[in-house]
């Protein structure tokens, strides 16, 4: 019996064992901390050693491994298994294996692609059977565990992290929508990130089909030796096959929606509105459908989310925005005079593309591990600990017309568990300040 050893056991984790287990291998599952389903995935016969990694596992031979994307690679532990030469997998690569009825519009890219993965989702839901899965919604391998028959089509959120995990993944349909510096402290070097984006279409062939948005320069660059059909898409040139023209947005000639049909702010957010309509289409949904959704579509929640309004105020949260790079797509869709909140856990990445952005920034205020590093990027900046002092200070500053933006340019780890925790706080305490008298 073919042994398989399955590292982290979140849900994506659980489900992998099990799907494994269920097709015959033996399965080996482990982690750091405690695993509450032990006894359940004992009963099915599934291996399980927790509170740590025992070196037992290093002496045993693994036909492969399914490992949590979020484990980097030179980890000690994994790094002995790099060394060995033992097939390193993600839950997506072995989902794609058993789900043979599912077909994949596959998101990658440095901001936007929960937006586009979302919106693309809302557009296959009106088609017929359809999931959201891989960084958003369920985990792909639990969709496929417990519906491994059913024919369903797939708006699947990729990272670099996952992708790096995958062998004969061939999605019908992909798209990097941007690219810049990120998860620096996860990969060597800015090299291998950008390159390994573009592993999203490496099995891919002449039927599948590659957006590529040629007003990327760095996506111009790596997106090389690309084996599928090319689709290009531009918010500037319309000498491409998806455009905008006369306020209407095409693929060839074919109108996919109204640009005033769109209510999220932004023109990267019309970007990601033109990646997911024309996958939509080509993953066969109706321009009617593909409508109704860019009609009636509403931020993510973390992304350029408004929040409320205050004595001619206005907040948002876009707490999403863990790398300069989004940080600067949200400064880019304000007119009016913003104040700043950013900061957060330092990945050692450099904050010097926000810098063209400080004649609209009325001040920032800083917090965070990386509180200090605003001072040599915009010219008006107050350094704090916290982001409630921080709030607290913009508040008082702010007048009429003015907007407070949490857009940190930032993960969170150093003071929350996630961005959604952060952009959770911060919407409780501007609704604490709305709701004074």
């Amino acid at each position: 019996m073919k042994q398989v050893l399955v590292i982290g056991a979140a849900r994506s984790g659980i489900a992998a064992a099990k799907l494994l287990q269920r097709h015959g291998y033996h399965v080996t599952i482990t982690d750091q901390k405690e695993i509450p389903e032990k006894e359940q995935l004992k009963e099915k016969g599934i291996e399980v050693y927790d509170q740590g990694h025992p070196d037992i596992l290093k002496t045993i031979h693994w036909d492969f491994i399914v490992k949590n994307p979020g484990i980097p690679y030179h980890v000690p532990f994994i790094h002995h298994f790099v060394q060995q030469k033992v097939n390193i997998i993600t839950e997506i690569e072995l989902a794609y294996r058993y789900g043979k009825y599912l077909r994949y519009g596959a998101i990658t890219g440095t901001n936007g692609k929960t937006t586009i993965t979302s919106m693309l989702y809302a557009m296959l839901k009106k088609k017929g059977e359809a999931i959201a899965a891989g960084n958003i919604g369920l985990p792909l391998s639990e969709y496929v565990y417990e519906h491994e028959d059913i024919s369903c089509d797939v708006a699947l959120e990729l990272s670099n992290f996952q992708l790096l995990g995958i062998d004969t993944f061939t999605p019908q349909v992909s798209v990097v929508c941007n690219l810049a510096p990120d998860h620096l402290d996860y990969m060597k070097d800015v090299d291998a990130y950008y390159e390994s984006k573009m592993r999203i279409y490496k099995n891919c062939t002449k039927e599948h089909f590659f957006l590529r948005n040629v007003d990327d320069p760095l996506i111009m660059r790596y997106a090389q030796n690309i084996p599928c059909s090319i689709l290009d898409f531009s918010l500037v040139r319309q000498d491409v096959d998806v455009y905008r023209k006369n306020g209407v947005v095409y693929f060839k000639d074919i109108p996919l929606f109204q640009e005033a049909q769109l209510k999220i702010v932004g023109e990267y957010n019309l970007s990601n509105a033109m990646i997911a309509a024309c996958m939509a289409y080509i993953l066969g949904v109706s321009l009617t459908h593909i409508q109704e959704v860019i009609a009636t579509f509403a931020p993510i929640e973390h992304r350029l989310e408004y929040v409320g309004e205050k004595q001619g105020v206005r907040f948002y949260n876009d707490s999403k925005a863990t790398n300069p790079h989004a940080t600067a797509a949200a400064l880019a869709a304000f007119h009016q005079k913003i104040i700043l909140l950013a900061g957060g856990y330092d990945k050692g990445i450099s904050f010097d593309e926000l810098n063209v952005y400080d004649k609209g920034i009325k001040h920032c205020f800083s917090f965070g591990q990386t509180k200090d590093q605003f001072s040599s990027v915009f010219s008006h900046v107050t350094i704090n600990d916290t982001l409630q002092t921080a709030l607290q200070k913009a508040i008082e500053m702010a007048k009429e017309g003015d907007c407070i933006l949490l857009s940190p340019a930032c993960a969170s780890y150093d003071q929350f568990h996630s961005y959604e925790e952060r952009g959770k706080i911060f919407k409780e305490l501007v609704k604490q300040y709305l709701n004074k008298q």
